[in-house]
């Protein structure tokens, strides 16, 4: 019995580990090749694209690059039209870019940094300077974290991805190989080291499939799989919002701030006030807390996507609707256009 509870386990082991990163290490001899092929084209330091990819997947850990491919949480922003996925960051439910490959993601960076106005400055730094790099990714605003400059040249110094800052595209598996040079025991990495053969076309073969009804029970059966309403919102779970842990859920079907009340042991007056609702019917995907908001956000500034209205945006970063008219000196119940920015930290300062 222990022989094959072990045998099953090696098994699970290793599909688990042909799909995903375990280390730093793999996901390094996975990516580097992408890394320099982008430092060919846009002139970014392969050191700090690894590095960068290294950081946002928490080495190819991270959902965004396990199930979006997106390995650098890059937002689906205004002139995005491929397909998204929800994803708490900032704020629950952002909109983040899916790729049908890391192929693409590492180019969609290389795009977004080359692009951006703020990052115009980098591109006139030495592009061996890594050091540079980190510091001025800092300065352009590309992330909150007052550390980030110093957490990218650690890891790059850790992992020697200066190494491939000074190679090419067609060197990066011989580059790899000196770095972990156990790889040669490694058959599959060792083949992508031999020319590749060039296989015969084959020509495409028609398969015809003949119709099969469904039959009365096998469609009682795929009803009977579906959730009821109330199974649906029995199984609400309270979250932590991004905003100092602010306890919320997120409504999975429309019902009632009544029903969300009892649940939660929560009096309805309180569930009003908190999220200044003005009616008692909660509609799917609304976000509702469970404990007064704050009066200042956990990022400085948003701009509002298409149709969203303040409350929404009180909503979706924790904030009370109040304090966030103040901060933009808006009139109570004045809403924004799309495309403005709205301060969730600071006052908007006078003209």
């Amino acid at each position: 019995m222990k022989r094959l509870f072990l045998l099953v386990s090696l098994l699970v082991l290793s599909k688990f580990s042909a799909q995903t990163w375990a280390t730093e290490d793999q996901y390094i001899q996975r990516f580097a090749q992408y890394a320099v092929e982008e430092m060919e084209k846009y002139k970014i330091p392969a050191s700090i694209t690894l590095a960068q990819g290294l950081l946002e997947t928490g080495g190819g850990q991270s959902r965004l690059a396990q199930e979006g491919k997106n390995h650098f949480g890059i937002k689906c922003k205004e002139d995005w039209t491929g397909k998204t996925m929800k994803h708490t960051d900032d704020a629950p439910n952002e909109c983040f870019r899916v790729y049908d490959d890391p192929r693409q993601s590492y180019e969609d960076h290389s795009i977004f940094l080359s692009t951006r106005k703020y990052y115009t400055n980098l591109f006139n730094l030495d592009m061996k300077d890594y050091r540079a790099w980190a510091y001025g990714l800092k300065k352009a605003g590309y992330a909150t974290n007052p550390r980030y400059a110093s957490i990218l040249i650690g890891k790059i110094e850790r992992y020697k991805l200066y190494e491939y800052d000074n190679t090419n595209s067609s060197e990066v598996l011989y580059a790899v190989l000196r770095m972990y040079p156990d790889l040669k025991d490694d058959r599959s990495f060792m083949a992508k080291l031999e020319p590749s053969k060039a296989t015969p076309k084959r020509e495409p073969v028609t398969v015809t499939v003949p119709y099969k009804q469904t039959t009365f029970a096998q469609q009682q059966k795929r009803v009977e799989r579906i959730k009821s309403k109330a199974e649906i919102l029995n199984s609400i779970l309270i979250l932590s919002h991004p905003n100092e842990g602010l306890k919320y859920i997120v409504i999975p079907e429309d019902t009632t701030v009544k029903f969300i009340a009892n649940k939660f042991k929560v009096s309805e007056s309180r569930l009003m006030k908190w999220n200044e609702l003005d009616s008692d019917v909660l509609k799917k995907n609304e976000i509702v807390f469970l404990e007064s908001k704050n009066s200042t956000g956990n990022t400085a500034t948003y701009k509002v996507a298409s149709g969203e209205d303040m409350h929404a945006i009180a909503q979706k970063f924790g904030v009370k609707l109040n304090k966030l008219y103040a901060k933009n000196r808006m009139d109570e119940g004045q809403q924004p256009s799309a495309g403005q920015l709205i301060y969730l930290i600071d006052k908007k300062p006078r003209n």
